[in-house]
């Protein structure tokens, strides 16, 4: 249904950005034909690297007219394959459009382009006291826009929230070429439909964000981190409630499974001595500006977890101590992909039935001989389960293996959640879309996609089949 791209679309996008910022090597084909996601690759047939907004805007024009499909894509570091170009096309990337355009102390607001590094970001604001604190596990190379465009979270989000929260207003480009802005820079905002939070989290499907206003808060200058065992992972998940049910909000609390821990020791300078019968840890961090009210918390949480079964609890209070932890839990990901082949599904209940979801998980392995390894942000409920190839034969992980996902998820939904949290639908979940909607739901979303895209040129063969 889609054109191919000619050599008179190629000078087109030429005449638009010129010819440096238009691609058709085979080496930067490749580079573009992939995101995080596994070992899938979809070659594009063209890259392109526009600068502005208009440029955006005219290139859609004429894509939309000659029905030539565009994926967008930023740092290309998502889970779920939503920049993987699976229908060839245009891969139009935002990385050119990397400005902070301005932070606004007075009101504390900033505005930004897509391309901008999270952490890049971060750290600009923190130097002015201020905080954004969505801090997803790639934010060292992570686009704001894709972040918007998967709604990401990360370990912060426990306390202060995801992405959305913190998105007043949006500057987007249509499929069709119009040029909107979804909402207004103020905090509070009851005109007609929600635009601005309709587009967060819609994977790239809707429009092309090109400018973004942040709300900001002030910088909360100290912070206590606790890295505490357990004998049993069941029981370092039904930790996670009682903490929260003893007037105690971390803002962040995070589940790191044994072998989680160990292959991430393995693969990073990280040193720790963990004891042989230690099942799992509780990474918990709190935070705020009074240092002593802060150590009564963590003397609040070591009272908590003392009816379970744990090792010694470390206690860093300083910088350095403090990100040795961090970078451990952080190197998670990269480690378990470094073991073995593995799919990795981004699932959340309500945080008091997560010892079900782990106890169902590891019977679900068990069901169909694939070992698990699970980590994630455990005080929101959000578990990331690694399946692991192992020893599971090539012809059970290829047909089997849909059987087993399918029953994580119905399981999942059964316990009130559902099946992202985080990485979003994209390319790779969106057959299990059934499971956590009605065919009413889904038709919904799909009117609402034709009527920002009636001709599906942007980032087709997403979330819906």
């Amino acid at each position: 249904m889609y054109s191919k791209v000619s050599s008179k679309d190629i000078n087109y996008f030429k005449s638009v950005i010129g010819n440096n910022y238009v691609f058709t090597a085979e080496s930067i084909i490749k580079e573009y034909s992939h995101d995080e996601t596994e070992d899938l690759s979809f070659p594009p047939e063209v890259v392109i690297k526009p600068s502005k907004t208009k440029e955006i805007s005219e290139i859609l024009r004429y894509c939309n007219k000659n029905l030539i499909s565009v994926t967008p894509c930023g740092a290309r570091t998502g889970l779920s394959g939503g920049s993987l170009p699976i229908h060839g096309g245009v891969v139009l990337s935002t990385e050119r459009l990397n400005k902070i355009i301005e932070i606004d102390t007075n009101n504390l607001q900033a505005k930004v382009e897509p391309g901008v590094i999270n952490q890049v970001f971060k750290d600009a604001v923190e130097e002015k006291g201020l905080f954004y604190p969505p801090d997803p596990a790639s934010q060292g190379s992570c686009f704001l826009g894709g972040n918007l465009a998967e709604n990401a979270g990360g370990p912060k989000a426990l306390k202060y929230g995801v992405t959305k929260d913190y998105v007043l207003n949006l500057e987007v480009v249509l499929p069709t070429g119009e040029i909107i802005w979804t909402g207004a820079n103020v905090l509070k905002n009851s005109t007609g439909y929600n635009l601005t939070q309709l587009l967060v989290g819609s994977e790239g499907t809707l429009g092309i964000i090109t400018c973004i206003v942040f709300k900001l808060i002030p910088l909360p200058q100290k912070s206590i981190t606790l890295l505490i065992p357990f004998k049993s992972s069941e029981d370092a998940c039904k930790a996670v409630s009682l903490i929260f049910m003893a007037g105690i909000t971390p803002c962040a609390l995070e589940f790191i499974e044994r072998d989680a821990i160990d292959w991430a020791l393995k693969y990073s300078d990280v040193k720790l001595n963990i004891e042989d019968d230690v099942d799992a840890h509780l990474l918990v961090e709190v935070d705020g500006n009074d240092i002593e009210a802060l150590y009564v918390d963590c003397e609040n949480i070591q009272e908590v977890v003392s009816q379970f079964e744990c090792g010694e609890i470390t206690l860093a209070d300083n910088d350095s101590h403090k990100d040795m932890l961090w970078k451990l839990r952080r190197s998670v990901a990269e480690a378990v992909k470094s073991n073995s082949t593995y799919k990795e599904e981004d699932t959340v209940v309500p945080r008091a039935e997560l010892p079900k979801l782990l106890k169902g998980v590891k019977e679900i392995g068990n069901d169909y001989g694939f070992k698990s390894v699970c980590y994630g942000h455990a005080g929101d409920g959000n578990l990331h389960i690694n399946i692991i190839k192992g020893e599971m034969s090539d012809e059970k992980w290829n047909n089997d293996l849909t059987k087993a996902i399918k029953e994580i998820f119905k399981l999942t939904v059964s316990l009130g959640g559902t099946i992202s949290g985080e990485h979003g639908i994209g390319y790779v979940q969106k057959d299990y879309i059934d499971i956590a909607f009605s065919k009413k739901e889904i038709d919904l979303q799909k009117q609402i996609k034709n009527i920002f895209d009636p001709n599906n040129i942007l980032n087709p063969g997403k979330i819906f089949n």
